[in-house]
């Protein structure tokens, strides 16, 4: 039997999840906000445009016979544009098994380095965090009224090919600021692939454990400064000098990033969905990156 992957918003973990699934009974189509502009991926998948503004004619098109729906795009001010705009078209595909949402650990804010799981309340301390958590209870919701298996994916900072400190350090771009206690989860993006293709392969079958939500993130929460001269050592270039926190030009974006400071479990992504991080921390995906220079 073909599946058939929709994916709203095909971006850098999309095409990486795709990468995998083409040739593996999965038909796939992606959306952009400008399909024309430039994006790796496979060719035999079709983008349409979604800009989260107004219904697409082409999404409501290309949605029949969809089995598995990942949706990447953000929410806006007032609501997930995916739900917004499309809510019906999703409720009436009776080939639908699954509905993954990408959401954010930012929905957990800040815990001044404690250590939270699923089970932990959900405080989010930035703007961007709140609308996580606004959508991650609409699609819940959505689940609930219309009968559809979803399931939250919450992801720290990712990294991979062509995004990665390594790169940044040989750009000359990179920044070793330290703030100190602070600590940052991440995860290759190799891993969040592995973990969205197990769930639809479960969902699938009709395996899927009793949870909704999964922290995808690796085993050791780190100062992000150790990172840096971690990479710096594997290029053998000296890492930038340590900028402090409070003297560093930041914009209010990545300023933001330093106000949560939390380690995070993957206890339930290991125990639930029998994951095996390929890179469980920086150390084993920066390595297998400069392999690749």
């Amino acid at each position: 039997m073909t599946n058939k992957l929709f994916c709203f918003g095909f971006g850098y973990t999309a095409g990486v999840l795709a990468e995998r699934l083409v040739g593996q009974s999965f038909t796939i189509v992606g959306t952009r906000r400008n399909p024309a502009t430039s994006l790796v991926k496979p060719a035999a998948i079709p983008l349409c445009m979604f800009d989260g503004t107004q219904p697409s004619a082409e999404v409501i098109s290309l949605l029949p016979d969809t089995t598995h729906v990942l949706i990447s795009t953000p929410p806006g001010s007032d609501a997930d544009p995916v739900l917004q705009w499309h809510t019906a078209d999703l409720a009436r595909l009776s080939t639908l098994k699954w509905i993954g949402y990408l959401s954010t650990i930012g929905v957990y804010g800040d815990t001044d380095g404690g250590w939270v799981d699923e089970t932990s309340a959900l405080q989010p301390s930035s703007e961007r965090g709140r609308r996580r958590a606004e959508a991650e209870a609409a699609w819940r919701a959505f689940a609930g009224a219309h009968g559809k298996h979803v399931e939250v994916f919450r992801l720290p900072g990712i990294y991979g090919p062509g995004r990665n400190t390594l790169q940044t350090i040989r750009a000359g771009t990179a920044r070793r600021i330290v703030k100190p206690g602070q600590v940052f989860n991440r995860v290759h993006v190799a891993d969040i692939a592995t973990t969205l293709a197990r769930a639809m392969t479960l969902a699938s079958t009709g395996l899927s454990p009793p949870y909704d939500a999964y922290n995808v993130v690796d085993d050791e929460p780190a100062p992000p400064q150790d990172v840096v001269t971690f990479a710096a050592n594997l290029l053998g270039l000296p890492p930038p000098p340590e900028i402090p926190f409070d003297a560093a030009d930041l914009s209010p974006m990545a300023r933001s990033f330093y106000g949560e400071n939390k380690r995070v479990s993957n206890a339930r992504l290991k125990s639930a969905l029998l994951i095996d991080l390929a890179y469980p921390t920086y150390r084993e995906g920066l390595r297998a990156l400069s392999n690749e220079l």
